[in-house]
């Protein structure tokens, strides 16, 4: 009908039962058989069920599709100690939560920690993990003779890198489950408590950019020097979201927020290149609204590293003065500006011959100053003080253009020395 709009608002209680059963009826639709989906696509991934969903996010809010995308790929057997800040408040606004399970009652762990010491804790998640995984490896081989070495050799030589390896993990722990609760020891016991340990985790720290540049960098950073199996997700909003738009150390040059509202002086940390700089951490710089596949990409190479990873996903949010209903599309101009460069680091690549470093996005063919001026944090600058604006501008294209310059180098170089050229030395 000509009359109707987008959203027609009508009294609720009319349709209250009606609609009701027909989200009860949508709920009730199998979800898709995991094993005969193409994680690798993106097409694919989206037809996995997320187990995260309904938060009570800004509408638009950048951040969010990120867990989504987590939750869709590794959900089931994610553990999750998340650091104050947005993403604790939509992912933990109780009673309610957006987390959830699937219809095996599977689903992410998830915690909040405070905001100063999240990655300590999700690094204490993983320790424990590790722990009670070698407590069950080394029951299991006691009991070898009793429960069949067949059995015991397939569970502890299991790879478990991909989804289907994990799917028959799985079914070998409820078969050895079944055959302990026959047995009556104290061994047995004591291995059905932590049997589901043979099942690999997935141990996500996550967090915003105030935590991770800022209050929480020195346990990042300890994280980061521990090589162990736990990835980060930085969801970087470039400010202090939270709690009312403060500078972060995230903040770009020229952008206008609490404490800098001069516009910020100096330009942006590259947490990204510290965290290279160890050689062991898995890196990437994300934008999904640019590049869903680069993004999808990176989040599995980042869980199948067998050390730590770290994921920087650009998040738009109403503190960068935009349109949200653009969120997605925005991205695309932060990427041909060269604002928000792509790129991952893959510790492996550097012993197999290849270059580690691989710059995902192409050469800026924008403007900063273009892209800068839709967004009402470097836009307000510009009408308060269009000499100190122009300076900043100025400046802040220079650090896209020497940080471009500097990746560029970087794409291009060999980590480590080949076997070849140590036995020449």
């Amino acid at each position: 009908m000509v009359k109707h709009k987008a959203i027609n608002m009508e009294p609720k209680l009319d349709h209250l039962e009606v609609e009701r059963a027909n989200f009860d009826f949508f709920l009730e639709i199998p979800e898709i058989d995991r094993k005969q989906v193409k994680f690798e696509v993106v097409k694919g991934s989206q037809l996995l069920q997320p187990l995260f969903e309904f938060s009570s996010a800004c509408p638009g809010c950048g951040e969010t599709p990120y867990l989504k995308l987590m939750s869709q790929l590794f959900g089931d057997r994610a553990m999750i100690g998340n650091a104050t800040g947005c993403s604790s408040i939509y992912g933990g606004n109780l009673p309610t939560t957006p987390y959830a399970q699937n219809k095996q009652g599977k689903g992410p762990t998830w915690n909040n920690s405070l905001f100063e010491d999240c990655a300590e804790f999700g690094l204490g998640m993983r320790l424990a993990v590790d722990q009670q995984e070698a407590y069950a490896r080394e029951l299991l081989r006691r009991m070898s003779s009793v429960l069949g070495d067949d059995l015991v050799r397939a569970i502890l030589e299991s790879r478990q890198v991909d989804d289907a390896e994990i799917e028959a993990q799985r079914a070998r722990v409820a078969t050895l489950g079944q055959k302990l609760a026959q047995l009556d020891s104290i061994e047995a016991r004591l291995l059905q408590g932590v049997a589901d340990t043979l099942i690999r985790r997935s141990v996500w720290i996550v967090g915003g950019d105030g935590w991770a540049y800022d209050i929480g960098f020195g346990g990042l950073d300890h994280v980061l020097a521990s090589g162990r199996d736990v990835n980060i997700l930085v969801l970087d909003t470039e400010v202090y979201s939270n709690t009312g738009g403060q500078a972060s150390k995230s903040t770009p040059r020229a952008a206008v927020a609490k404490f800098a509202s001069g516009g910020k002086a100096v330009g942006k940390k590259d947490l990204g290149m510290m965290a290279v700089d160890y050689g062991n951490v898995y890196v990437a710089t994300v934008a999904m609204g640019a590049n869903p596949l680069q993004t999808l990409k990176a989040f599995r190479e980042a869980e199948s590293y067998r050390g730590t990873s770290l994921l920087i996903a650009y998040s738009t949010c109403i503190a960068h003065g935009i349109d949200m209903s653009t969120s997605m599309t925005h991205q695309k101009e932060a990427i041909t500006s060269g604002y928000w460069p792509l790129y991952r680091y893959d510790p492996r690549a550097a012993y197999d011959g290849s270059k580690p470093f691989h710059l995902d996005s192409r050469k800026p063919t924008t403007a900063f100053k273009e892209f800068a001026l839709k967004e009402g944090r470097y836009a307000m600058l510009a009408r308060a003080n269009p000499t100190q604006a122009e300076r900043l501008l100025e400046l802040a294209q220079k650090d896209i253009n020497d940080r471009w310059h500097f990746y560029e180098q970087m794409a291009g170089i060999e980590r480590t020395v080949s076997p070849m050229e140590e036995a020449a030395r």
